[in-house]
């Protein structure tokens, strides 16, 4: 499937980002990879894969907004225990710790727990677009040097 989505460039870039940051498990940095190795520039995948990603961490914050683990437990696979558990360790920390909404496994549930908490909006959205930038940023040059090596 990512293979297919890489087909698309930029496009299928935001896509796989934005799915990779909803509850599904799926990696969009072998498409931002793919994309970067294949000459695609790389401030452009950088651009879409952050915007994909965030829209999707969006997705995560305002599921958990809604408040219905009904839902949350049927749909998503998200059982109460663990959201209960994330609000425990957010709840002293606050709505900055978006920021680590990029973070693989605990970062859907740390958007959704936010959402659910009805965590200050504005700064979890800056916090967490920040700390997906960061990290395409850290990934584009990381891929980019190693390339530069072959």
């Amino acid at each position: 499937m990512l293979d297919g989505l890489a087909e698309f460039g930029y496009w299928g870039l935001l896509l796989a980002s934005f799915l990779a940051a909803t509850i599904l498990p799926l990696s969009s940095e072998v498409v931002f990879a793919a994309l970067i190795a294949a000459g695609y520039d790389i401030w452009s995948c950088i651009t879409y894969a952050t915007v994909g990603n965030s829209i999707g961490g969006a997705t995560c914050y305002y599921l958990g907004r809604l408040g219905k683990i009904e839902w949350l437990e049927k749909w998503f696979n998200i059982k109460r225990e663990k959201i209960d558990s994330m609000i425990s360790r957010l709840q002293t920390k606050g709505a900055i710790m978006g920021f680590f909404g990029f973070l693989p496994g605990v970062g859907d549930l740390m958007l959704v727990a936010l959402g659910f908490m009805r965590a200050n909006t504005p700064i979890v959205m800056i916090s967490m677009t920040a700390g997906k930038f960061l990290r395409y940023l850290v990934i584009a040059f990381g891929t980019d040097r190693i390339l530069s090596w072959f």
